[in-house]
C-alpha cells in the first residue's frame, strides 16, 4: 500500500517512483482498452469480463486482476480463481476505510492485461486522479491492455436523458471520448424480463435491497428504456467507426458540421452542453463552448463564478474546443465569432431574458442572434423551470450581498460630501435669484459624480434621494420643512428620482465598460508584447524567464518552470509575484512529483483540474504537439482563473512553446550546418587523399616491380635510384599522415601539449635533419642565436611545424635556393623564422596561405610526387596557436618569402 502523509497527499517519492517505473515499462504502442458495456447492474458485465480474462489467461496472456467488483456473487467469485490479484490501496476517509485501485502497484507489476472494474467510479480524496477512467487511461498510455467496466447511465451526454426516466442522477460519469476511443465495446445484453428474475432470485441484490430495487429503478419500462438507449449508442459508435473506415479506404471527403454551444454559468447549462455534444456526435462534426464576458457577468458570485468554471470542464470533457471573446452586445459577439469559425449550428438555452424583454417590449437575445445571424440554425434549449427559480434566487441574493458589499465608509462620505456641495451651491443659486431648474441641475449632476466616483448602485440610489429630500427640504415653500403645499412638485420630485437613477445607471454601466476594456487592452497588450519578446529572446533560459514575467504580469501569481533536460525535469525557474515571501509550499518535492506527471502525461495537472487536485499549483506542459519543453506551474493559492485569463495564459505558454521550438530548430539547423560543413571537409580530405597518394604510391609500387623483376639486370646506379625514389616517397607519406594525425586530434580536441623548457639551437638542427635526403639540392642553414634562448613548448609538436616549414620551402623553390633558419628573442616571447629566397608567394593566395585544403597556384602544375594536398601549413598554425603564439608570413628581401612564428619565452636560471 503506498505511503501517504498526514493531510492525505501521496508520499512524493513513491509518486516519483511510479512514474519513473511507468517510463520503463512504458510500450512502443499504446494500450488496448476493451470495455464490458451493459444498460443496468445485473446484466452481467463484470462476469463477461472475467470470462474472457480466464480465456485470455488460457492463451498464455499475463492477466492481473487490478480492481474487481464481485458483488457478493458466487459464480462472479468463483471466475477470480487462478488469477493474480493486485492488493487494493486502503484510504480512510471521514473516518471509513475505503479500498480503492492501487494505480502505483500496477504501473510497477505492468502485467499484459489488467482488470479494473468500474470505470466510472470516483476515488477517495488523495488519489492521484478523481476518477478512475484516468487511472486507466495513464495504464494505457503505460503500454498495458484494460479490461473494464460501465453502464450507459454513466455516459457525460446520456445522463440528462437517463435521468429524466429513471428521476435518479448519476453523480459517476465518463466522458464520450473514453467510451468512443475504446478499441473494443462488448454489448453485454439480456432480456429486462430476464433481469427481474435474476433481482428477484437474489442473484443481483441481497433482501430489502432487492425489493426496493424493483419499486424504485428496476421496472419493466425503465430497463427497455435503458436498453434501447445503450443499443443506440453503440449502433452510433458502430456508424462511426465504420464511416472512418469508409472515408479513410477511400480517400473520401466529407464536410462536417460545426456545433456552438452557448456557456452560462446557468445550473441547466450543463444540460444544454450535453446536449449540443449528443448533436456533435450524432452529426459528426467538431463541438465548440462560447462564453461571452460582459461586464454583467463581473460582477458573477463566487457560486456563479465556480458553476461557470464546472460548465467549462465539462464541455471540455465532452471534447468541446473552449472560447471567450468579450463584448456588451452578446448576441453580436455569438453571431460574428459563429460567423468567423464557420459554425452550422448553434445550441443555447432559454433563459429570463426572453420574458423579460417581452414584457418590456424589446427584442429578446435569441431573436436578436436570429436577425444578425439568418442562415445560421439555432437550437433553443428550455430551462427546467425549477432550476430557473433556484439561480434567479441564488443570483438574486449573491447580487445584493455583492453590491452590499461595495459599500465602504469612504463612499458614502464622497456621496454625502457631493450632496452637501450641491446644497451649498443651490442656496447660493438662490439667493442671486437662479431659477429652480438650475438647482435641480446641481442635484442631478451630484448624482452623477457619485456614479462614477463610487462602486456599486448603493451610493447612486442614497444620492438620488438625499438630494429629493434636500432641495424639498431646502427649496420648497414651506423652507426647511416637508410639508410640500403645491402637489406639482411631487411630479418634479419623480422626475427627479427617474433622471438620478437612469443616469446613473448609465453611468455605472460606461464605467464598468470602461474597465472591463481597460483589462481587456491591457491583457491584449501582455499577449502582444510577450509575442514580441519571445521574437526576440536567444536561448531556453531568456524565453523562459520572459513567458514567466508575462505570466506574473498577467495574473499576478507565483510561476514556476520546470525546464526538460534529457528526458527528465531539470531544476526550476522561480519567478515571484510582487515582493519575495516564502515559497516552501511551492519548490517541494510533492510539488515537483506533479510537475513530473504533467510532464510525463503531456496533460494538466494540479489545482483545479481532476488530476493531483491536492497541489499548490496549476501544471501545464509548454508543448507543440508531442514535444514537451518543459513544465509551467502557477500558484492557484484558493482563487481559480476566470475564463478569459485561462485563454490568455494558454496562449502564452503556446507562444512560449513556439518560440521553444523555433529556439531547437535554429539549433538544429546550425547542427546540421556544422554536420555539412564536416561532410565537405571529409569529402575534401578523402579526395585530397585519393588524388594527392597515387602518384606516391604509384611510384613506389612502380619501383617496387621494376627491382623485383629487373633487379639482376639493372646497374648499381639505377638500383640505387629506384631505392631512393622508393624512400623518399616513403617519407613524404609518413610526414603527410603525420599532419592528417595531428590535425585529426586537434579537431577532436584531444590533444595534449607536453610542456618542457627546451634550448632553440637544440631543436632547431633535428628538424633540419629530418629533411636530410629531401633537402640536398637546397642549402639549409641553421643561425645560432646570439644568446642561449629557451622556449616553453611540446618539443615533438614544434619539431613537426618547423620540418612541415622547412619542407614547403624545399617544395616551392628550385634548387640551390637557401633556406635559413633562425630564432630570436622579443620580449616575453621568442620567434622562430624559415626564410627562403626563392619566387615567394603570390599575393592573392596570402590571405588563404594558413587554410586548410588550400594549395594556391600549386594546385595548376602537373601532379608529382612532392605534391601537398593543403594540411601542412593548416597545422602549423594550429600548433602555434595551441601554444599561445601566432604564425605570420610576410616576404623576404630581395625575394622569397619568410614564414616565422612566436612561443612563449623561458628565462634561463643562472646559479652562483
Amino acid at each position: 500500500m503506498a505511503r501517504e502523509d498526514n493531510d492525505g497527499r501521496r508520499d512524493p517519492d513513491r509518486l516519483l517512483k511510479a512514474i519513473e517505473a511507468s517510463d520503463e515499462h512504458r510500450h512502443d504502442r499504446r494500450g488496448h482498452l476493451k470495455i464490458f458495456f451493459g444498460y443496468s447492474a445485473g446484466v452481467g458485465k463484470t462476469y463477461a469480463m472475467l470470462t474472457a480474462a480466464q480465456a485470455a489467461r488460457r492463451r498464455g496472456v499475463d492477466v492481473v486482476a487490478g480492481y474487481v467488483e464481485p458483488h457478493a456473487r458466487p459464480e462472479t467469485s468463483a471466475l477470480l480463481a487462478g488469477l493474480e490479484r493486485i492488493p487494493t490501496r486502503t484510504v480512510r476517509h471521514r473516518g471509513i476505510e475505503l479500498a480503492e485501485f492501487d494505480i502505483d502497484a500496477a504501473l510497477e507489476r505492468a502485467p499484459e492485461l489488467i482488470l479494473v472494474d468500474e470505470l466510472a467510479h470516483t476515488n477517495a480524496p488523495g488519489s492521484r486522479h478523481v476518477k478512475r477512467y484516468q487511472d486507466v487511461d495513464e495504464l494505457l498510455r503505460a503500454g498495458i491492455n484494460v479490461y473494464t467496466t460501465v453502464n450507459v447511465q454513466h455516459i457525460e451526454s446520456l445522463n440528462d436523458m437517463v435521468a429524466s426516466i429513471t428521476n435518479i442522477i448519476v453523480r459517476e460519469r465518463i466522458p464520450d471520448r473514453v467510451f468512443d476511443d475504446a478499441d473494443q465495446v462488448e454489448l453485454v445484453d439480456i432480456e429486462p424480463d430476464d433481469l427481474l428474475e435474476r433481482l428477484r432470485s437474489g442473484r443481483v441484490y441481497r433482501g430489502d435491497q432487492a425489493e426496493r430495487a424493483v419499486e424504485n429503478f428496476f421496472t419493466v419500462e425503465n430497463l427497455t428504456a435503458l436498453r434501447e438507449i445503450a443499443l443506440r449508442r453503440c449502433a452510433d459508435r458502430t456508424a462511426r467507426l465504420a464511416s472512418a473506415a469508409r472515408v479513410l479506404n477511400n480517400r473520401d471527403y466529407h464536410t462536417s458540421e460545426h456545433i456552438l454551444v452557448c456557456v452560462s454559468p446557468s445550473p441547466t447549462s450543463a444540460r444544454i452542453i450535453r446536449t449540443a455534444s449528443r448533436m456533435a456526435s450524432a452529426f459528426n462534426g467538431s463541438f465548440t463552448a462560447l462564453f461571452v464576458e460582459n461586464p454583467r457577468t463581473q460582477s458573477m458570485s463566487d457560486e456563479d463564478r465556480e458553476r461557470l468554471r464546472s460548465n467549462m470542464n465539462l464541455a471540455e470533457r465532452l471534447g468541446a474546443h473552449l472560447e471567450t471573446v468579450y463584448g456588451d452586445d452578446v448576441a453580436f459577439q455569438i453571431a460574428e465569432f459563429a460567423r468567423l469559425s464557420g459554425v452550422s449550428e448553434i445550441v443555447m438555452g432559454r433563459s429570463a431574458d426572453a420574458r423579460r424583454a417581452t414584457l418590456l417590449g424589446g427584442r429578446s437575445l435569441t431573436e436578436r442572434l436570429i436577425a444578425l445571424a439568418p442562415n445560421l440554425d439555432i437550437h433553443i434549449i428550455p430551462d427546467r423551470e425549477t432550476n430557473l427559480r433556484i439561480h434567479r434566487k441564488r443570483a438574486g441574493d449573491s447580487e445584493s450581498r455583492g453590491r452590499n458589499s461595495r459599500v465602504t465608509p469612504r463612499h458614502l462620505a464622497v456621496t454625502c460630501a457631493l450632496v452637501a456641495l450641491s446644497t451649498a451651491i443651490g442656496m447660493g443659486f438662490r439667493a442671486l435669484g437662479f431659477a429652480d431648474s438650475s438647482i435641480i441641475s446641481l442635484y442631478i449632476l451630484a448624482t452623477l459624480l457619485t456614479a462614477v466616483t463610487t462602486t456599486g448602485r448603493v451610493c447612486t440610489i442614497l444620492s438620488s434621494v438625499l438630494s429629493v429630500a434636500l432641495y424639498n427640504f431646502c427649496f420648497v415653500v414651506p423652507i426647511y420643512s416637508f410639508d410640500t403645499i403645491d402637489s406639482s412638485y411631487l411630479v418634479t420630485f419623480s422626475i427627479m428620482f427617474v433622471t438620478a437613477i437612469v443616469s446613473s445607471e448609465l453611468t455605472n454601466h460606461i464605467t464598468q465598460n470602461a474597465r472591463q476594456s481597460a483589462k481587456t487592452a491591457y491583457r491584449t497588450r501582455v499577449l502582444f508584447e510577450t509575442n514580441q519578446l519571445l521574437q526576440q529572446a536567444h536561448g531556453f533560459e531568456e524565453t523562459a524567464r520572459i513567458a514567466m514575467s508575462q505570466l506574473v504580469k498577467l495574473l499576478a501569481r507565483d510561476v514556476v518552470f520546470y525546464p526538460v533536460e534529457s528526458g527528465r525535469l531539470g531544476e526550476p525557474l522561480y519567478r515571484e509575484a510582487g515582493e519575495p515571501h516564502p515559497h516552501d509550499d511551492i519548490l517541494t518535492e510533492d510539488e515537483r512529483a506533479v510537475a513530473t506527471w504533467a510532464y510525463t502525461n503531456n496533460k494538466h495537472a494540479g489545482a483545479t483540474t481532476d488530476t493531483l487536485a491536492n497541489a499548490h499549483c496549476l501544471y501545464l506542459a509548454v508543448r507543440t504537439g508531442d514535444k514537451v519543453f518543459g513544465v509551467v506551474g502557477i500558484a492557484v493559492r484558493g482563487a481559480a482563473f476566470d475564463s478569459f485569463e485561462n485563454s490568455i495564459m494558454l496562449s502564452i505558454i503556446g507562444e512560449c512553446a513556439l518560440a521553444l521550438a523555433r529556439d531547437q530548430e535554429a539549433r538544429e539547423r546550425q547542427e546540421a550546418a556544422v554536420l555539412a560543413k564536416n561532410e565537405q571537409l571529409r569529402a575534401n580530405l578523402l579526395r585530397a587523399i585519393g588524388h594527392d597518394l597515387r602518384t606516391p604510391l604509384t611510384a613506389i609500387s612502380g619501383s617496387a616491380g621494376i627491382l623485383r623483376d629487373e633487379g639482376g639486370r639493372l646497374s648499381p646506379k639505377r638500383r640505387s635510384e629506384l631505392v631512393d625514389n622508393i624512400y623518399s616517397d616513403s617519407l613524404w607519406l609518413i610526414d603527410m599522415i603525420e599532419n592528417l594525425l595531428t590535425v585529426t586530434h586537434f579537431d577532436e580536441g584531444t590533444i595534449k601539449l607536453n610542456l618542457t623548457s627546451e634550448l632553440l639551437d637544440d631543436v632547431m638542427p633535428e628538424a633540419v635533419s629530418h629533411l636530410a635526403r629531401q633537402g640536398e639540392r637546397h642549402r639549409i642553414v641553421v643561425e645560432p642565436t646570439e644568446d642561449f634562448v629557451l622556449a616553453r613548448m611540446d618539443v615533438n609538436l614544434v619539431v613537426q611545424l618547423l620540418v612541415n616549414l622547412i619542407g614547403n620551402a624545399i617544395k616551392y623553390t628550385p634548387a640551390g635556393s637557401t633556406i635559413r633558419v633562425s630564432a630570436r628573442r622579443e620580449g616575453p616571447s621568442v620567434r622562430v623564422s624559415v626564410a627562403d629566397d626563392g619566387p615567394g608567394v603570390p599575393d592573392a593566395d596570402k590571405p588563404h596561405i594558413f587554410d586548410r585544403f588550400y594549395r594556391g597556384a600549386s594546385a595548376d602544375r602537373p601532379a608529382d610526387s612532392h605534391r601537398s594536398f593543403g594540411l601542412g601549413l593548416a597545422l602549423c598554425k594550429s600548433i602555434a596557436e595551441a601554444h599561445g603564439g601566432t604564425i605570420e608570413l610576410h616576404d623576404n628581401a630581395p625575394h622569397g618569402a619568410v614564414f616565422s612564428f612566436t612561443l612563449p619565452a623561458e628565462e634561463v636560471a643562472i646559479h652562483e
